[in-house]
């Protein structure tokens, strides 16, 4: 398979450091770099731009319901128009840091509680979608395998590629697995490597009841504020070297 690996990144802010993102960007294709909202700042930003930018990783905004204090996990109901505008302040911003940098955006993938949500509610994703066409239409949206947001992304006319989680269990509805409960986040590199190898033999999600979800798989996440983050993303990506597989930034695929 043409395949990518991204991590989401550019998650510290100010003194305050959040993952090794030196060592991740060596590793993975793309890189989702936090705009701000649920971590992240001019400063983080642009020194996580400039880092993938020499690596020849491809740049996508990370926007999230504007909850700094919360991670971005937490659910923040809001009017659509309230939710458009947070998503294009946020794309925007990233955009103006990576011209600093002669870099460009290639693609969005929304963070924590607000992809949850836009993996099951076809209006907040649908609100997404309307967002990132109306700033680019030429910004692929990185959504969850099986979503809604896929399916909201091919309705508004986006380049689509469906992502699934090394590091993270399914539930068998397709969504991942609620943080609180145990098993949720994978922590052991082989089990992630496993986990990926799997549901890519099997061309579905596997959710921890067994279920099996057929679904198109083009990129795999590794999460960077995992702290295992740099082991996981360093095996799964010789796992699927090993395997045959052809690794390639997102705007290669």
């Amino acid at each position: 398979m043409r395949i990518n690996l991204n991590a989401d990144l550019g998650e510290s802010f100010g003194p305050w450091t959040l993952g090794d993102d030196a060592a991740m960007l060596a590793i993975v294709d793309s890189a989702n770099i936090a705009c701000g909202a649920h971590a992240g700042d001019p400063n983080v930003m642009r020194r996580t731009v400039h880092l993938a930018a020499a690596n020849r990783v491809s740049i996508g905004a990370h926007p999230s319901f504007p909850d700094l204090q919360g991670f971005g996990r937490r659910v923040m109901p809001m009017p659509a128009t309230e939710l458009e505008n947070q998503i294009a302040f946020q794309i925007g911003a990233l955009a103006g840091i990576a011209a600093l940098e002669g870099a460009h955006l290639t693609h969005v993938k929304p963070h924590g509680a607000l992809n949850n949500i836009a993996c099951a509610d076809r209006a907040i994703a649908d609100t997404i979608c309307r967002a990132v066409k109306a700033i680019d239409a030429r910004l692929i949206l990185l959504a969850p395998a099986t979503s809604q947001l896929v399916v909201a992304g091919h309705a508004a006319g986006l380049k689509v590629i469906e992502e699934i989680f090394a590091d993270r269990a399914y539930q068998a509805n397709g969504e991942l697995l609620p943080r609180s409960q145990p098993g949720a986040v994978l922590h052991d590199a082989a089990e992630c490597v496993a986990h990926v190898l799997a549901i890519l033999d099997a061309g579905a999600l596997i959710a921890v009841d067994g279920t099996r979800l057929a679904t198109a798989i083009g990129s795999i996440c590794v999460h960077g504020d995992n702290p295992h983050a740099v082991d996981v993303a360093r095996a799964v990506r010789h796992a699927l070297t090993q395997a045959g597989h052809t690794l390639l930034p997102l705007s290669e695929m």
